[in-house]
C-alpha cells in the first residue's frame, strides 16, 4: 500500500451558482484531495489546521476513508478557514465574496512521524512557505512531490513560490496561471519555462476543456468528459489532484506513461465532483460508477485512422 502525504486546507465553503446556493458546507483543498485519493490503495495523511468549530462528523468522514488525521491541528477557540464565492452563468468565472484565513493565518504544519517518508507528497494550494516547511520536515526524498498553486501566490509571494517550485517534481496549475507565471501565451512555451524552474512534469488544467501533461518534448492531452449537468466547480481541481496523486502513490510508478493514466484518473474523479454542491457527490461515489466512467473516457479518446497514400 502506497503512502500519500496531503497538505492543504480543511475549510467551510459557502457557494452560489446559477443552480442554487449553500450555507456553510464542508470544503477545502485537503478535503477534496483526500476524498479522491481514498479510491485508491493508499494510506493517506492530511496536514492541516481547523478551529474547534469544525464538526467531528467532518473529521470522522475523512477518518473512515483510511486518512490519518494526526497532522490536523485543532485550535481551541479558533475559527476554521472560510471561503465564499459566486459563480457566473458560464461556471468558468467566479467572484470571491469572502475569504477568512482564521486559524490558517498562524498555521505551522507538523508532519506525523509515520509520514515523513511518504511515496508521494501532494502539496495543495497554500502559502508556498507552508509548502516548503513540509518538504523540509521529510526525512527522505519522496518518489514524487506534486505542488498545486494559484495566481494569488504569484501576485503576493512570487519569490517564495519560485523557491519551492525548484524542489518539486510536478507542478499543477490552470492555463491562466501558467501564462501569468511564465509570461508566455503559448502553453507549450509556458511548460518549457516551468521545466526550467525545476519540475520534471507540468500539468496544465483547462477546466471543461481537459488537461495537458508535459515532460520535455512529450505532451499528452486528456479531454474533459462532456456532462449533462454541472452544479458546482468548487473543488474540481483539488479532486483532480487527489486522483492524480492517489493513483501515483498506489502504483509507485512515475514514468511518463503512468502519469498519463494518473491524469485520466484525476479527470475522471473531477467529473463527478462538479455534479453536486461541495463534497456531496464525492462522499457517495461508488467503485462501479468510477469504473463505468473510466470506460466512457476510453471510448471518448480511442479511434482508428487509415492514412491515405
Amino acid at each position: 500500500m502506497g503512502k500519500l502525504l496531503i497538505v492543504g486546507t480543511l475549510a467551510f465553503d459557502a457557494i452560489e451558482s446559477p443552480f442554487g446556493k449553500t450555507d456553510k458546507i464542508l470544503g477545502g483543498a485537503a478535503t477534496f484531495i483526500g476524498l479522491a485519493a481514498s479510491h485508491f490503495n493508499v494510506k493517506s495523511a492530511i496536514v492541516s489546521v481547523v478551529g474547534d468549530d469544525f464538526p467531528d462528523e467532518y473529521l470522522n468522514l475523512l477518518a473512515k476513508r483510511n486518512i490519518d488525521l494526526s497532522g490536523v491541528e485543532v485550535v481551541n477557540g479558533g475559527k476554521t478557514f472560510f471561503w465564499s464565492g459566486k459563480y457566473h452563468n458560464d461556471l468558468n468565472t467566479r467572484d470571491t465574496l469572502a475569504t477568512e484565513l482564521n486559524t490558517l493565518a498562524e498555521f505551522n504544519p507538523v508532519v506525523p512521524e509515520e509520514f515523513k517518508e511518504p511515496d508521494v507528497v501532494m502539496l495543495g494550494n497554500l502559502d508556498p512557505t507552508i509548502q516548503q516547511s513540509v518538504i523540509d520536515q521529510l526525512t527522505t526524498r519522496p518518489k514524487l512531490i506534486v505542488l498545486d498553486t494559484m495566481n494569488f501566490w504569484m501576485d503576493n509571494t512570487l519569490d517564495a513560490l519560485l523557491s519551492v517550485i525548484k524542489n518539486v517534481d510536478v507542478l499543477t496549475i490552470n492555463d491562466e496561471e501558467a501564462r501569468q507565471l511564465t509570461q508566455e501565451h503559448s502553453l507549450v512555451r509556458a511548460a518549457a519555462k516551468i521545466h526550467n524552474m525545476g519540475p520534471k512534469y507540468v500539468v496544465i488544467k483547462k477546466g471543461e476543456h481537459g488537461a495537458l501533461l508535459f515532460q520535455d518534448t512529450n505532451v499528452f492531452f486528456a479531454p474533459a468528459l462532456p456532462l449533462e449537468e454541472v452544479f458546482d466547480p468548487t473543488g474540481a481541481g483539488d479532486t483532480f489532484a487527489g486522483g492524480f496523486s492517489g493513483y501515483l502513490a498506489s502504483t509507485k510508478n512515475n514514468s511518463f506513461e503512468n502519469l498519463k493514466n494518473a491524469v485520466i484518473h484525476g479527470s475522471n474523479l473531477a467529473s463527478f465532483c462538479v455534479e453536486k454542491f461541495g463534497t456531496e457527490r464525492m462522499q457517495n461515489l461508488s467503485k462501479e460508477e468510477i469504473e463505468q466512467r473510466l470506460t466512457e473516457f476510453s471510448s471518448l479518446t480511442q479511434f482508428n485512422i487509415e492514412l491515405q497514400s
